[in-house]
């Protein structure tokens, strides 16, 4: 099955729908984010959001729930299944594409380097995991909801885990591609 995904990812990922991708990655970058920062400013009252932090922990959780009020935990669980569904699908598909296209020019067939464009999926289920969690947690409040409460802080660390990576490959599929691209241009 992973073979069959990084397989499909690659014949899907052409120079196009890296551009594409990018493009909208960019607009979201430029038009989106700054007014959705804008509007976790406000419901989260300056004391920070779990999505943004490295790691937390339930106490924590906890504490942003109680600092957000009940309209600012009503607006974190709004953005978490509307706005932070879209970015984590946008920055995914940019990553993927990018990554399968960078890394089909930078290493051979049968390279399991190949396989480094499922790492942004992961980024996105555990993303995912992470809003559902902490948006548990901020509904239910003020019941506490322990397991769920555990686990959100892991998510998170995880997602950034693999976001970051992510742009770590695709730096590394930058370079190693055009390293081979400058070495097959001298032996012409």
């Amino acid at each position: 099955m992973i073979k069959n995904l990084a397989d499909w990812l690659e014949r899907r990922s052409t120079g196009w729908l890296v551009l594409l991708t990018l493009a909208i990655f960019a607009g979201f970058i430029a038009l989106v984010l700054p007014q959705q920062a804008a509007l976790a400013q406000r419901y989260t009252r300056g004391v920070g959001s779990p999505d943004s932090s490295f790691w937390y922990s339930s106490a924590d959780l906890y504490h942003f729930a109680e600092a957000y009020g009940a309209a600012g935990r009503q607006a974190y669980v709004r953005a978490r299944f509307t706005f932070d569904v879209a970015w984590p699908l946008v920055y995914t598909a940019f990553l993927a594409s990018a990554i399968s296209w960078l890394y089909q020019r930078a290493f051979p067939a049968g390279s399991p380097w190949r396989y480094a464009s499922l790492a942004p999926l992961l980024g996105l289920g555990f993303d995912f995991l992470e809003n559902s969690a902490a948006a548990l947690v901020m509904a239910r409040y003020p019941q506490p909801t322990p397991v769920v409460a555990q686990l959100a802080p892991v998510f998170t660390l995880i997602k950034w885990v693999f976001v970051n990576g992510s742009f770590a490959l695709l730096l590394i599929g930058m370079l190693v591609g055009g390293w081979r691209w400058v070495q097959s241009r001298r032996h012409r």
